[in-house]
């Protein structure tokens, strides 16, 4: 892959502002529709559930904790794929797929990589700067790879699969005490206020290059746990005015798309990211409060609105339907634009990607990733547990191998075109190469806070990581409106 200034959410950006929904039903309309469905755990969900566990397990180096951005093609480490992997082992040790042992050495090998890891301001030999870490790192020596930026966002996955881990691993072993030392000190190293702006909003990244992004973190997206994380911080956080002016840039993405009104993102991976280590069922903050609703509500209706434009389908995409839809970040079969049975179509590599019609601004080009509709299954049960079994019954092997789905799939893309990222199959056309990780990781989660609401009760719990969790939340002024929010009001909230 060449050098590159920004990263990968260069390509992610213009999801930023876009409609999706908007509602005024309140949380507890929709509450038992959500993790709580009847939806049943089967062999289905449980074969999904290991091979993407074993993902992680498999393609991460023990000794360092350097997970792959994308296997099997070659690549660099990904810090935001190694917050999933984090978390990934935790939920390993529950299953019984590794050892608590084995699981805990690994942790802690790996949270040493990045504690140890040089920090500064230099352009090469570091593996971040104030606490921060680069997005992408070379497997060699764990320090930036090629010009990618400093980033909040990917750190801030990094740390919550480190305090997550540190909940998990709460025993008397001596490797236990580390990975609890070590993510705590990890998280009260970080300077949340070198990426503040004077408006109160987080600028985006950072390279010792060119200085800070053009772009802040605007409008509903994953950068709510950005904000979330340094509001919790006892050492350098952010001040509960950053929260307020983010949720100022709101109404921007608050409008009609596919469905009931919900506040937007196009790409589903922007409401399920946070919701991997953040309960927000039956919370709210002022905002959504003033809009009767709350933020899981949201992402169970911009789910559902997917699905609604699938079925739609205004594109014609090839076997878009009831049963077939999910549209997120992933990779894709080619940047060209190709004549296919009369139309012209303009298809893209990764990218992403969001129910489109008449918005310039947001790309559909018929490629499907099952990430998108799976990790959602917390919010949707019935539909997105219908959509993993059509996608494998429709495309079996095609889509789905040893570390469970492939990243993405397009069947309208069949042309004889070359492809660098994928090949062609008989039956869903073009597949994905690889797995990635930030996409392997939420299906391993969701599908876990589905079946036991590991990870959220993991970081509800009375601990460091808990007090973290809680007190972020506080910070942004969420209260409980329905049972399920109780917890907020239980426990301490100092780290």
């Amino acid at each position: 892959m060449p050098a590159f200034d920004i990263n990968r959410r260069t390509v992610l950006q213009a999801a930023s502002g876009l409609a999706c929904c908007s509602l005024g039903t309140h949380w507890a309309a929709y509450a038992e529709k959500g993790a709580a469905s009847s939806v049943r755990w089967d062999a289905t969900l449980a074969d999904i559930h290991h091979r993407t566990f074993k993902f992680f397990w498999d393609t991460t180096p023990a000794q360092t904790g350097l997970t792959p951005d994308r296997w099997p093609t070659t690549s660099f480490c990904s810090i935001a794929a190694v917050g999933f992997a984090l978390t990934a082992y935790c939920i390993g040790v529950k299953s019984g797929y590794v050892g608590r042992r084995n699981a805990a050495e690994r942790v802690a090998a790996t949270l040493r990589t990045f504690w140890h890891g040089p920090q500064g301001d230099g352009k090469t030999g570091v593996i971040g700067y104030k606490g921060f870490f680069y997005h992408f790192l070379n497997f060699s020596d764990a320090t930036r790879y090629a010009r990618c930026e400093l980033s909040n966002v990917d750190t801030t996955m990094f740390l919550l699969g480190a305090l997550t881990a540190a909940a998990y691993f709460d025993g008397a072993a001596p490797v236990e005490a580390e990975i609890r030392r070590l993510a705590q000190a990890l998280f009260e190293r970080v300077d949340w206020t070198f990426f503040e702006r004077e408006n109160g909003l987080l600028n985006m990244g950072w390279t010792p290059e060119s200085g800070y992004n053009q772009t802040d973190w605007t409008g509903y997206d994953e950068g709510m746990m950005i904000y979330l994380l340094a509001l919790a911080s006892p050492t350098h956080p952010l001040q509960p005015k950053s929260w307020t002016a983010w949720c100022a840039t709101y109404d921007q993405t608050w409008g009609p798309n596919f469905g009931k009104p919900h506040l937007g993102f196009g790409p589903l991976f922007g409401h399920q990211y946070p919701q991997v280590w953040y309960d927000l069922r039956g919370i709210a903050d002022a905002y959504m409060r003033s809009r009767h609703s709350d933020y899981f509500t949201n992402s169970r209706l911009a789910t559902i609105a997917q699905r609604n434009y699938a079925i739609r389908n205004p594109r014609h995409f090839a076997d878009y339907g009831a049963n077939i839809w999910g549209l997120t970040a992933c990779d894709g079969p080619a940047d060209v634009k190709l004549k296919l049975k009369g139309r012209e179509l303009r298809f893209h590599t990764y990218v992403a990607r969001g129910p489109s019609q008449s918005d310039p601004d947001m790309i559909d080009d018929g490629t499907i990733a099952p990430t998108a509709a799976i990790s959602s299954i917390v919010f949707a049960p019935g539909i997105c547990m219908a959509a993993a079994k059509a996608m494998l019954a429709r495309y079996g092997a095609d889509i789905y191998g040893r570390h469970g789905f492939f990243d993405s799939f397009n069947p309208t893309f069949r042309a004889g075109y070359p492809s660098k990222s994928g090949h062609q199959t008989k039956r869903a056309g073009w597949v994905s190469n690889d797995y990635i990780g930030i996409d392997q990781g939420p299906i391993l989660a969701m599908l876990e806070n589905y079946r036991s609401e590991f990870v959220w009760k993991l970081l509800r719990q009375d601990s460091y990581a808990g007090a973290v969790v809680k007190r972020g939340l506080l910070q942004a002024g969420f209260e409980p409106v329905a049972r399920q929010g109780d917890w907020l009001k239980q426990g301490h909230d100092d780290p």
